[in-house]
């Protein structure tokens, strides 16, 4: 990929002859992206303003360096070519996590692997070959470079509008469902989706640098009124939401998970309930699935699996619904965080920063998490908005095998920039509070392990920031007891990672470096004021009470033992490896009630909410967040 990356950035772009004054080892100007769009446009007679809008909803005109998408996609116009596709199992069969979550019932390791491909391909995932065909252009060139992409996606939609009967019009409002059919989706509510989305961002207009430092600019057009009574000729068939919890901004099908009984008396592969009248939905937890979209949506009807809520597609963000959201499924790896959050699964890989997800995707899970918050109350910040890397071991025994997706390269700055809760500073620069909020493409730190341990993974923007024991980027990396293993620079290694968004109390400051209270000690990372990796915040910070040189710390938030009726087992209440000592601070999340959901048989007359009289507080620990008790603690606002 690197070799790739660096190729496609030397390649001339088409139509632009290289100066001989240029050395053939020059960037190419940041101009020429935009004059590439401008040639195809008027080359094949598609308004430069669809073109520029489709590009933008597909990959922010990025390149990434001749790369494909986890669709194999590839280009600003994101042409796929499925055959480069990976393929691979979804996150939850590979690891020694219980999805579950819950020690009451014996761990769950699921057996499936990756389905078998399957014999045809739907034309979403074959645009890039049906571009050479209309171009005359080497698949090779539409891989690697830019403009001969620009010019491959103008004549799909060209032949697009032809197809449809549509004249090349000038005008991008007659371009609709050319638009929509441009999305490969095979069913109407999918390309309107889509096609909704161009056309907003035809009207409110975008300006950004490109990955590969081009300038690119679509003026707005706010009076883009699309005519689209034309997506009923496009010969889509309809597609009902019936049975779905989505929004109506977004497509969206019913792909029910079993819930059924099976063996001796097991069952799978998710627990009903009854929230949130029984407990409370606080948390959404972000997945990518480490797999592409048939082979996930087999293994979640399977019912000897594991379950999620939803899963969301790469090429044009089509949602499907499984579990309902009064239902429990199985999938953070902590019963406490299961019994009260809700999953979501993005097609993609963690390890694969070059294949990357689309816009389309990151707006459409945004569109559905706004929804959920709205509906469910729940908070959009940090603290209630996981990654699945930021659920804590409930255990620590469980520590080691919890998960890291969606990882580094997934644009959490970008992601609440589309939730309308950028992360802005909201203190001024003394204070002793900050918000993690690098600029992802400019932030580069090194990972290894990508593909093969200790190697080093291609360069990539990233959201996370890397944590050491001094002010000093040659000390020692912060480690993680809980771990027990020296830190590293592993892509997996969430030992002296922080993420964007995330919020810590500072603990000193030297320099440009500035130092958090994490895991229990001072941590360092580099923060310059011209290029800062954090901005001051202001919040609730805890410590211990006074009297208390430490507390313990919690990877659930469970009911004291006196609350559990006779037919329900007491859990212990366990605390991890890691103490909150006297003078250390931590963000607070929310207070939250020791809670249990007793539910660990197919027969749901067994099933109970036992809620004690114990609070918790939920904090930002480490990388993980973590409980603490109420009572041990003191809290207090900074401003």
């Amino acid at each position: 990929m690197p070799a790739l990356a660096t190729a496609a950035l030397l390649l001339p772009l088409l139509g632009a002859a290289p100066s001989a004054a240029v050395s053939p080892d020059a960037p190419p100007a940041p101009d020429r992206l935009q004059r590439a769009f401008a040639t195809a446009a008027a080359e094949y007679h598609v308004p430069q303003s669809v073109l520029l809008g489709v590009s933008y909803l597909q990959t922010r005109w990025d390149a990434h360096g001749g790369a494909p998408s986890v669709t194999g996609g590839y280009g600003p116009l994101h042409l796929t070519d499925a055959r480069t596709a990976l393929a691979g199992a979804s996150h939850h069969g590979g690891g020694s996590e219980d999805p579950r979550g819950d020690d009451a019932r014996a761990a769950l390791h699921p057996k499936g692997g990756a389905p078998a491909p399957s014999a045809g391909l739907p034309a979403r995932l074959t645009t890039l070959p049906r571009a050479a065909e209309l171009t005359g252009l080497s698949a090779e060139a539409l891989r690697t470079d830019p403009a001969a992409n620009v010019s491959g996606g103008a004549a799909l939609l060209a032949a697009a509008q032809r197809e449809l009967g549509e004249p090349l019009s000038a005008d991008p409002a007659n371009w609709y469902a050319a638009v929509a059919r441009f999305s490969g989706a095979e069913d109407s509510a999918t390309a309107a989706a889509y096609a909704n989305d161009v056309y907003d961002i035809i009207r409110t207009g975008e300006r950004r640098t490109t990955d590969a430092g081009q300038r690119v600019s679509l003026a707005a057009r706010p009076d883009v009124a699309p005519d689209v009574s034309q997506l009923g000729d496009a010969g889509l068939r309809a597609a009902s939401a019936a049975g779905t919890e989505c929004p109506t901004s977004v497509s969206c099908e019913w792909v029910p998970a079993p819930y059924e009984e099976f063996g001796d008396g097991d069952y799978g592969n998710h627990d009903l309930g009854s929230r949130p009248a029984s407990q409370r939905i606080r948390y959404i937890v972000v997945h990518d699935t480490e797999g592409t979209w048939n082979g996930v949506l087999n293994l979640v009807q399977d019912p000897t699996y594991v379950s999620w809520n939803y899963t969301l597609r790469s090429t044009d963000g089509h949602i499907a619904q499984h579990v309902k959201a009064k239902d429990v499924a199985w999938h953070a790896g902590n019963w406490y965080v299961n019994a009260g959050s809700i999953g979501l699964e993005h097609e993609g890989f963690l390890t694969e920063p070059d294949t990357w997800y689309t816009e389309a995707m990151y707006r459409s899970s945004a569109r559905l998490v706004k929804y959920l918050a709205k509906k469910y109350d729940i908070p959009l910040d940090r603290q209630h908005v996981l990654g699945h890397d930021n659920v804590p071991g409930t255990t620590t025994a469980t520590i080691p095998g919890m998960h890291t997706d969606p990882g580094p390269y997934w644009d959490w700055r970008h992601y609440f920039q589309l939730l309308g809760r950028p992360f802005e500073p909201t203190a001024g620069k003394k204070s002793t509070l900050v918000t993690i909020r690098p600029d992802y493409d400019a932030n580069r730190p090194a990972y290894t392990g990508c593909e093969t341990a200790g190697v080093p993974c291609p360069e990539h923007g990233s959201s996370e920031v890397r944590l050491y024991s001094d002010h000093d980027a040659n000390a020692p990396l912060i480690k993680d007891i809980g771990l027990g293993t020296t830190p590293t620079t592993g892509v997996n290694d969430l030992s002296s990672r922080v993420s964007t968004g995330q919020q810590y109390a500072v603990a000193d400051r030297w320099g440009d470096w500035t130092a958090i209270w994490y895991l229990g000690q001072k941590a360092w990372f580099h923060n310059p004021a011209g290029s800062p990796a954090a901005v001051p915040a202001s919040g609730r910070v805890l410590t211990p009470r006074k009297g208390l040189e430490s507390v313990p710390v919690y990877g659930r938030a469970y009911p004291e033992k006196a609350a559990y009726p006779a037919d329900v087992p007491a859990q212990a209440v366990s605390p991890l490896p890691y103490t909150l000592s006297a003078g250390q601070k931590y963000v607070v999340g929310e207070k939250v009630p020791g809670e249990y959901y007793y539910a660990v048989t197919f027969d749901e007359a067994s099933h109970r909410v036992v809620t004690g009289k114990d609070q918790y507080y939920e904090i930002q620990y480490g990388h993980r967040v973590a409980y603490v008790r109420a009572a041990d603690v003191t809290v207090s606002a900074v401003r």
